[in-house]
């Protein structure tokens, strides 16, 4: 048992990692373009905006999945690809169907594997929150500064 918390913590680690440093480089992307955005004129850039931050917290979420599908093979635990990525996702996204499963030695990896999915799947809905509420803020900022000019 002490293997597989070891073994948790340290996925758990890169996986946060990746989830950190796949922010920042989305708010990067997001300060270049900020310029380009603006709210009275077009809400086709706005929506590829969202879009943007949307697909690019997938292609995180994406890594992190694919870091845990390859430690299971790594471990040993599935013989294919396509059976470790199957279980890594529904486990990080705590659907976890239960059709596929871990061996007792490293099942313990599965259960913190879901709560490490469900905090980062949670960290990337505020972000997206966070996002969206500026994109609104903009656009009002922008409304009562013309309203306030008429």
């Amino acid at each position: 048992m002490i293997w597989a918390i070891l073994v948790s913590f340290a996925i758990c680690s890169v996986t946060m990692v990746v989830h950190m440093v796949g922010l920042v480089v989305l708010m990067a992307v997001m300060r270049a373009r900020t310029g380009r955005i603006r709210p009275h004129q077009s809400m086709v850039r706005q929506t590829g905006f969202i879009m943007l931050i949307v697909f690019g917290l997938f292609a995180i979420h994406a890594v992190e999945i694919w870091s845990y599908a390859l430690l299971y093979l790594a471990l040993g635990e599935f013989s294919t690809l396509e059976a470790a990525l199957y279980f890594a996702t529904s486990t990080f996204t705590t659907l976890g169907y239960g059709d596929v499963l871990l061996s007792q030695d490293w099942r313990l990896v599965g259960a913190i594997e879901g709560f490490n999915g469900f905090l980062l799947i949670g960290w990337s809905t505020a972000f997206l929150v966070t996002v969206i509420g500026r994109l609104r803020a903009i656009e009002f900022d922008w409304l009562d500064h013309h309203l306030e000019g008429d």
